[in-house]
C-alpha cells in the first residue's frame, strides 16, 4: 500500500517503511474482540450464579453442593475461554504491527524490490529490500594459525589496530580495532578467521568489497634494517655480504629479527653504519673486489662484475604486523 523510502536513503532503527494492506487484519481483530466481550458477559452471569448458590448452600441448604460445583466448573471454564479470546486479540494486533514494515537496524537501503500495488506474501523468496549496516562496519580476514597465539597474547595488553588497504594495497582505506578472533581453525586452509571493526564514517569500505587487511601487533623503534635482498641462507645459516673499507666483501653472520614486506630487520651482525651487497650474490665469495657502480640518490651501491649492488643498513622504525 504505501514505500517510504528512497533508494539509497540512509534509515535509522525503527523507521517506517513500507505498508501492507491492513484492512483483512484489523477485520480479524474487530471479531476477535467480539468474541472476547461475549465470553466476558457469560462468565460474569456465572460468577453471579455461583455466588447466589453457594449463598443458597450456606444459608437455607436449599442447594446441594453438585450443584455449587458444577456451577464452579462453569465458571472456570468461561474463564479460560476468555483468556483464549485474549490471546487472539493478542495475535490480530501482533498481525497488524506485521503490516507496518520498520528497519531492525540503522543502515543504507539498497535498490528498492517492490512497488505500491505489489502483492507479497510471507512464503516470498525475494525480499521486499534490503538494509547493510555500513557504519560500523566489520572486515573478516585470515592469519596462518602459527600467528593467532601471537595475536592473542597481543590482544591481552591491549586494544590492536587494523589497516585496510585496497586491492591493489597502495591506498589506506580506513583504520578500526581487532574485536575478535574465531574459535576455530579452518582444517581446510590451516588460518583462523578474525573480526574487525571500522566506524567506517567517509563510507570508504562497502559490504562484501576486497580489502587488504594489516594487523599491527607492535612497534620496534631504532632498529636496523636491510633491503630482503640482501639475505642471504646456506649451510652456515643466515649471513649477508658486508662491503668493507677497500671494496672487498666479507661474509658476516646475522641474526634475523623478521621481515616486512622487502625490509628485514636485523637483531645482531652488522651495524647501521655498513654497507651490504643486494644483487648478483652467486658472484661472491669471501674477500672478492668490487667496485662502486652508480646509484639513485639517497642509496650507496657496490658492483661486483657488473651485477653485485649494494645498499647501507640503517636505523629505522619497524612495524611488526601480519598480512
Amino acid at each position: 500500500m504505501q514505500v517510504n523510502f528512497k533508494e539509497g536513503q540512509q534509515v535509522k532503527s525503527g523507521d517506517l517503511l513500507a505498508v501492507i494492506d491492513p484492512r483483512p487484519y484489523q477485520v480479524a481483530l474487530e471479531q476477535a474482540q467480539a468474541a472476547q466481550f461475549r465470553d466476558q458477559a457469560s462468565l460474569r452471569d456465572a460468577k453471579l450464579n455461583y455466588q447466589r448458590f453457594k449463598g443458597l448452600l450456606q444459608s437455607s441448604g436449599a442447594m446441594s453442593q453438585q450443584q455449587v460445583d458444577t456451577q464452579q466448573a462453569t465458571v472456570d471454564q468461561l474463564d479460560g475461554t476468555v483468556r483464549n479470546d485474549q490471546a487472539a486479540v493478542d495475535n490480530a494486533k501482533l498481525n497488524l504491527v506485521y503490516c507496518h514494515i520498520t528497519a531492525p537496524v540503522s543502515g543504507r537501503v539498497g535498490l528498492r524490490l517492490v512497488d505500491p500495488g505489489n502483492i507479497v506474501h510471507a512464503t516470498d523468496t525475494n525480499a521486499m529490500f534490503v538494509i547493510t549496516q555500513l557504519q560500523p562496519i566489520a572486515v573478516l580476514f585470515t592469519l596462518p594459525e602459527d600467528n593467532l597465539q601471537t595475536v592473542s597474547r597481543r590482544m591481552a595488553n591491549g586494544t590492536l589496530e587494523v589497516d585496510a588497504f585496497s586491492r591493489d594495497d597502495q591506498t589506506k582505506l580506513a583504520t578500526g580495532k581487532l574485536l575478535t578472533i574465531d574459535n576455530q581453525i579452518d582444517q581446510t586452509t590451516g588460518t583462523g578467521r578474525l573480526k574487525a571493526v571500522f566506524d567506517n564514517k567517509d563510507n570508504a569500505l562497502w559490504p562484501n568489497q576486497f580489502v587488504n587487511a594489516r594487523l599491527l601487533l607492535e612497534t620496534q623503534k631504532n632498529s636496523t634494517t636491510i633491503p630482503a635482498a640482501a639475505i642471504q641462507r646456506g649451510p652456515r645459516g643466515t649471513y649477508v655480504f658486508v662491503v668493507k673499507p677497500d671494496n672487498t666483501v666479507d661474509v658476516r653472520d646475522v641474526t634475523l629479527g623478521f621481515t616486512q614486506d622487502n625490509v628485514s630487520v636485523i637483531a645482531s651482525g652488522i651495524a647501521p653504519s655498513d654497507v651490504v651487497v643486494t644483487d648478483g650474490q652467486d658472484k661472491l665469495q669471501q674477500g672478492s673486489k668490487i667496485e662502486t657502480r652508480p646509484a639513485a640518490p639517497g642509496t650507496r651501491q657496490q658492483n661486483a662484475g657488473g651485477s653485485a649492488s649494494g645498499s647501507s643498513a640503517g636505523g629505522s622504525t619497524a612495524r611488526t604486523g601480519a598480512q
